[in-house]
């Protein structure tokens, strides 16, 4: 098959023919239909997130067709469709596994990270942590709801009930998320970068009742504030937009580092939560959710050989939603 390996030398893939992946008796062999390119992706090859396995196949949102079912796999079918989320894998023995925190397992495997993932025609999951999907549906649009749209909706959950809700960072996951707050009666501020009005307007677009700079403040004081932006400095500013009470939620796996601030911003019971990885409940969850509320996904679609250029095109900002790669 052909991949897209990163090997750690460089910050580049390398596109190479490489065995088609065998699944182990409980796991399932997927045919590649679609691809997203995350953030997390920059972070693995730009050396912020450091222990992948090498040589790594990139991609934690996959779409495709079960091709081939382990031994020990019954509840999935050739032909399916399904959906491979980052977390690939939990020891579910550990204290976290058995008390429903599975998304800090002490033991986890993580899709396109310490697993190959889907930047190539083929690739091998775990039965029990993929998501079936719709037969029917788009691949290309469907990819980003399996890290995007689910990062998302955890860190949403995590605010706790709101009325008026921040979003920093106006990318992949804000996309998603904007529809999924509107549809659940909330009011969606959105904070860009300084003169980033494209982002801004794609933002109204789709629902939000303001959008400005993120040094510009609130207009209103917020129940909540999710950052999807991975700069640290944005976490003082989203702590004095929300109201007495309320929380701010991190929403990245790698964040720049946190400067400091006076104390009277977080206290009256504001707080600060970060968010690890995902459940497969968060999935159960979130895909009936996405589906009644129509959320409808924008996508920018690149052949599998030019996974470079999608990389580029996410870390200099030149994207409007999400890329996805096509095998």
């Amino acid at each position: 098959m052909r991949a897209m390996v990163f090997t750690g030398n460089s910050a580049k893939l390398e596109q190479r023919v490489v065995p088609n992946p065998e699944p182990m008796p409980t796991q399932v062999l997927i045919r590649v239909e679609a691809c997203g390119v995350c953030r997390t992706d920059l972070h693995v090859v730009d050396g912020d997130l450091s222990e992948p396995k090498l040589p790594l196949v990139l991609g934690h949102e996959v779409v495709g067709r079960i091709e081939k079912i382990g031994s020990e796999v019954s509840e999935l079918a050739v032909g399916q469709r399904v959906g491979v989320p980052w977390l690939g894998q939990t020891c579910g023995a550990c204290h976290y596994c058995q008390t429903g925190h599975e998304n800090l397992c002490d033991t986890p495997g993580f899709t396109g990270y310490t697993i190959d993932g889907g930047y190539a025609e083929f690739c091998a999951a775990y039965a029990q942590f993929v998501f079936p999907l719709s037969g029917n549906a788009d691949p290309v649009s469907l990819a980003p709801l399996l890290c995007a749209g689910l990062i998302g909706f955890r860190s949403f959950k995590l605010c706790g009930h709101v009325r008026k809700l921040g979003i920093y960072g106006f990318g992949a996951a804000a996309h998603i998320l904007c529809q999924i707050a509107r549809y659940s009666g909330a009011e969606v501020y959105a904070f860009t970068r300084s003169g980033d009005h494209a982002a801004q307007s794609f933002a109204r677009r789709l629902g939000a009742v303001w959008a400005g700079a993120s040094c510009d403040g609130s207009p209103e004081a917020l129940d909540a504030a999710i950052i999807f932006a991975p700069d640290g400095s944005l976490v003082p500013s989203a702590l004095k937009a929300v109201r007495k009470g309320g929380r701010v939620v991190c929403g990245g796996i790698h964040m720049s580092d946190i400067p400091s601030f006076p104390y009277a911003e977080l206290w009256e019971e504001r707080s600060i939560q970060s968010v690890a990885n995902l459940t497969r409940v968060d999935g159960e969850e979130f895909f009936p959710l996405a589906q009644h509320a129509g959320v409808t996904t924008e996508t920018v679609p690149y052949p599998l050989e030019r996974a470079n250029q999608a990389l580029d095109d996410l870390r200099s900002g030149r994207l409007q939603g999400a890329a996805v790669l096509v095998p």
